[in-house]
């Protein structure tokens, strides 16, 4: 299988090598009398001859006599052979083909391309890649995702509310959106420093959804309607937010590419755009859906801050957020610390 191998590289020799590294051989070189073999639609071999006795010598011989002559000395440190390399005029050298072998594998790198061959099998396997895709892993990219979780807030002795609280949460309803534009610098291999932009929107659902969250004079308070059948409670919030998180990629750190665990951790903070609560509910005789929408912004924190972490897994991400901010400003509200839950897609 390696001498076809062989064979195929000097076949693609002519389209790698002299397209582009031919210029660089002198004037005498390429006027000299040469046998080009065409196959394919584009395929050549070319092989230059000094004299007619050299021709007579090139028929008598067949591809095993070709690929002996070539008299190729092993690395034995790395197992690879260098086959073929052009020698330019300064004096230097690019290496254009060359071979490693391991047991049934065999790997052979012309130029951009890599050959694959794997022959453990009961059936061959070959696989053909090209150098000319763009770096899969640039030094810096741009990108967007969308985050999608569960919000919830956590107390001042670092519990959730229980259901006897009105504010308590109601895990499924209460979501967490956010559009992030981001960008990535890669400071060495596997290791990046993410940064980007981006709006959330916060909205916890209350569990006991006869309470009301209203404005009040001194503050908000959590009443309860008694008057009507309520049917669904919460209060929303929307911020700009700044983020900044260094990454590490174990996956691009052992050349694994997206098949290793992803860690990243930083801080973000956030202006916020608006807030309000709203009440769904019927009439006690049996009227429709009615809403209650009320502007409770006002004692919603401006400002906020906190941690943000990650973690990845192939083309998975989850994230997690904590505000270490309160939701309420001081005195206007219960002490809430917003957490949130969630996917990257």
């Amino acid at each position: 299988m390696k001498k076809y191998l062989l064979l195929i590289c000097m076949m693609a020799l002519v389209h790698l090598a002299f397209a582009s590294d031919l210029r660089s051989f002198s004037t005498h070189q390429i006027n000299k009398d040469s046998v080009i073999v065409e196959f394919g639609r584009s395929g050549k071999v070319v092989i230059i001859v000094e004299n007619k006795e050299d021709f007579e010598k090139l028929k008598m011989m067949n591809i095993n006599e070709i690929i002996a002559s070539l008299d190729l000395q092993e690395n034995e440190d790395t197992g690879e052979l260098t086959i073929v390399e052009l020698k330019k005029k300064d004096g230097s050298s690019k290496e254009i083909v060359r071979v490693r072998e391991n047991g049934g594998e065999t790997e052979v790198n012309i130029g951009k391309m890599r050959v694959y061959v794997d022959e453990n099998g009961e059936n061959t396997r070959v696989k053909i890649e090209s150098g000319d895709k763009k770096d899969k892993d640039p030094v810096f990219r741009t990108y967007f995702n969308t985050d999608i979780g569960i919000s919830n807030y956590l107390t001042p002795s670092g519990s959730f509310p229980t259901s006897e609280n009105p504010y308590a949460v109601k895990g499924w309803g209460s979501w967490n959106i956010g559009l992030n534009w981001m960008a990535a610098q890669r400071i060495s291999k596997g290791f990046y420093w993410n940064f980007g932009l981006g709006f959330q929107w916060y909205n916890f659902k209350f569990e006991n959804r006869d309470y009301q969250a209203t404005r009040g004079l001194g503050g908000i308070s959590f009443d309860q309607r008694n008057d009507v059948d309520g049917f669904k409670s919460k209060i929303s919030a929307s911020y700009i937010t700044a983020m900044t998180l260094l990454e590490l990629d174990f996956g691009k750190m052992n050349d694994k590419g997206r098949k290793g665990l992803r860690l990243a951790a930083g801080p973000y903070v956030g202006y916020r755009l608006g807030g309000q609560s709203k009440f769904v509910y019927r009439e006690l005789d049996g009227s429709g859906r009615k809403k209650d929408k009320q502007n409770t912004g006002l004692y919603l924190t401006n400002f906020r801050y906190g941690l943000r972490g990650e973690v990845g897994v192939g083309r998975v991400t989850f994230f997690t957020t904590y505000d270490m901010n309160e939701l309420f400003q001081d005195g206007k509200g219960p002490a809430l610390n917003p957490i949130t839950f969630g996917i990257i897609f």
